[in-house]
């Protein structure tokens, strides 16, 4: 990527806070220690003397304590007069009420006002060891002068610009910079086909899209402007494209097309914020509905700016002078929340990491964590699955001391990847979080930490809620649920600030979905389990249920079980019609490299394994081994295609624009008939 020459940057302080100058060094993991040196808001709260006690007050007194961090945390062009409007009932959130702020001087000008040269992003490029380090007065540079590039071209306040690019550094200086002009990102994931772009920029009315010449993934080149150049013929909104070079290739340009670092040089490094209101628009970011049709989810300012904020600062013990490794790409919820908006807005230093788990080797995750000195490594189950099937030595092999803490996110995590991920990733000294959150949660909502020291961690289980997170289980008929040791489908009791506010240009099918099923409640489409001790257990997507004779069997419950067998790498497990029982089970297995078992054999144990660990009736119906499941570019397995092949309806698989591998469907639908067919010559 071509890099712009610094200049000196006419920095000035645009906004107060009303506590005086914010400092990202907090102290760390609470100790049993003073209750202010972990927050220092905690003098406000008076009845307070531990983590539990933080956190009733958070949930019983939600205006004081998001109150207390908002004016603390966070700096103010005009400070907020109400913490908070919010009916759940009626389906109205609003937070810090009468706020004026910029999300891009809080994630910048405050600390390259206090630590210029210290660094803000490492970008991991594709090509290992070749990392750039990115200062907090360099990414305001780019992030000014691309603010500017923006406001030239005609961008304004309120328009949404769309941004399909790589983990790099000017793609999240162009996030910062629609941040800085009040202007509304959109990114999306540099994997999607020119459909998917196409139709999320037209739902989106984008004027103006940033993109790259070409991505480098893998060792492999990606057509990124080609895609463009296709989506765009389709969408006659569109009057603008600019392109940065990520590679030295020329590209046809077309006339739409705008030479990014050309036109970022002939502007200037300094760029006034626009003040922005707490509830004014900052991002939309798309994610897959159950219509088919993709839905817009909307987050505003200042409320999902502090969430993200306290959620990174205190699940992940994050403090100053840490290096964050989210390994997520920037396109998702997580790249938003945990490698952008989070660590900046904290002052931390955020990883960019642009590679994959195994390029060139499977031990490219250690070897950078290595390189880079990583504290926190956030990364997803399964990616974590895939390496356990390497073994332990490409971990070993690496010098993994300054790990701190290790997160998991994206699904539940199964027992075996979580212990794996323990004892040979972290060497059993290094809590793990399991996190369970969502696109439309903005930031972690139930996780094992923060807790008071010492406490337990159990394996695959996300366990406690954080601040200001209010769970409830609810039973079919809508009923609360008080007791522990119950299962339900999982509810969030009251607003909190980093919550979705709407679907972009559909607020009704946001009530239809999140608010209406349980009035007076955000209803997740999560099942989860209380446990005895009054943990949360994960048990999947409510409609990943199995309704086996009566029982109910979430898949996620029945995947760990699978995952447990010494032969399992990865399963998924899938509902089907069965003319006895309503549905039964048909497991996919993925086996570990070098593994020699017989798919019989295999089938036999993994029935005696879940009729040890559950009962007979969920005994799987048929276990199909296959080299590889059906994926999304960003690694979730696409279990609505194998659900409409176990239902002998692959002529319906719908859109697979976002399937990463052909040829492992294929490959399924062939192992499927041959499976049938020997059950049936029986």
């Amino acid at each position: 990527m071509a890099w712009l020459l610094p200049r000196a940057c006419c920095l000035k302080v645009f906004c107060q806070s009303s506590r005086g100058p914010f400092s990202s060094g907090i102290a760390r993991a609470w100790s049993g220690g003073p209750l202010t040196a972990y927050m220092p808001e905690a003098a406000a709260f008076p009845g307070s003397r531990d983590h539990p006690g933080l956190y009733k007050v958070s949930v019983e007194q939600a205006d004081e304590f998001w109150g207390a961090l908002g004016r603390n945390r966070l700096m103010w062009i005009n400070p907020f007069h109400s913490v908070q409007d919010c009916n759940l009932q009626q389906g109205w959130v609003s937070w810090f009420l009468g706020g004026q702020l910029n999300v891009a001087v809080n994630c910048l000008d405050r600390h390259v006002h206090i630590a210029p040269n210290k660094v803000a992003l490492i970008w991991e490029k594709d090509e290992p060891g070749k990392e750039v380090r990115v200062t907090y007065r360099e990414l305001l540079e780019l992030t000014c002068r691309l603010g500017n590039t923006l406001k030239r071209q005609g961008v304004k306040k309120g328009d949404r610009v769309t941004i399909y690019m790589p983990p790099c550094p000017l793609a999240v200086a162009s996030m910062l910079a629609c941040a800085r002009i009040g202007a509304v990102h959109t990114v999306v994931f540099a994997g999607f086909s020119s459909e998917a772009l196409a139709d999320r920029i037209r739902d989106a009315q984008s004027e103006t899209v940033i993109t790259v010449n070409q991505g480098l993934r893998g060792g492999k080149v990606i057509e990124l402007k080609q895609t463009v150049d296709q989506a765009v013929q389709t969408c006659p909104l569109v009057k603008r494209v600019l392109v940065s070079m990520r590679t030295e290739q020329k590209v046809p340009m077309s006339k739409l097309d705008v030479p990014l670092e050309e036109e970022m040089m002939k502007e200037d490094v300094c760029c006034e914020p626009a003040a922005m209101e707490s509830e004014d628009l900052l991002f939309l970011l798309y994610t897959s509905g159950s219509t088919g049709k993709p839905k817009g989810l909307v987050h505003s300012q200042a409320g999902y700016l502090l969430y993200a904020a306290i959620t990174h600062k205190y699940v992940f013990d994050y403090h100053d002078g840490d290096v964050f490794g989210c390994v997520a790409d920037i396109g998702w919820i997580t790249g938003h929340s945990y490698v952008v908006y989070g660590p900046l807005c904290n002052g931390g230093t955020t990883v960019l990491f642009e590679s994959t788990p195994v390029y060139p080797n499977p031990g490219r995750y250690w070897e950078t964590v290595e390189r880079l000195r990583i504290n926190q490594f956030y990364g997803a189950p399964t990616a974590i699955r895939l390496l356990l099937r390497y073994g332990d030595e490409w971990v070993k092999r690496y010098d993994r001391s300054s790990l701190k803490t290790l997160g998991s996110v994206g699904e539940p995590i199964n027992t075996e990847a979580w212990e794996w991920y323990f004892n040979v990733v972290g060497d059993a000294r290094c809590p793990v979080v399991d996190t369970w959150w969502q696109t439309e949660t903005g930031g972690i909502c139930i996780s094992p930490r923060p807790s008071s020291p010492g406490d337990e961690i159990l394996p695959g289980m996300a366990m406690r809620p954080l601040f200001g997170i209010s769970p409830a289980l609810l039973d079919d008929k809508g009923n609360v649920l008080t007791q522990n040791s119950v299962s339900g489908a999982l509810c969030i009791s009251q607003a909190w600030p980093g919550m979705a506010r709407t679907i972009y240009n559909d607020h009704k099918r946001f009530l239809e979905t999140y608010l209406m099923p349980y009035p007076g409640f955000f209803f997740t489409g999560d099942g989860a389990y209380r446990t005895s001790q009054g943990y949360y257990q994960l048990t999947g997507r409510l409609d990943d249920v199995i309704s086996v004779s009566g029982h109910r069997l979430g898949t996620a419950e029945l995947e760990d079980i699978v995952n447990q067998h010494r032969a399992v790498a990865e399963s998924a497990v899938i509902a089907f019609p069965h003319e006895i029982k309503g549905e039964g089970a048909y497991v996919f297995i993925v086996l570990k490299k070098g593994t020699d078992v017989s798919q019989e054999r295999l089938s036999n144990e993994l029935k005696e394994l879940v009729s040890k660990k559950i009962a007979k009736y969920a005994s799987p119906e048929y276990v199909q081994v296959t080299k590889r499941l059906p994926k999304t570019r960003s690694g979730k397995i696409m279990r609505r295609v194998l659900k409409k092949i176990v239902e002998d309806k692959a002529d319906e698989l719908g859109d697979l624009t976002t399937l990463d591998d052909h040829e492992a469907v294929e490959e399924i639908i062939k192992g499927h008939k041959r499976l049938l067919q020997e059950e049936q010559g029986q």
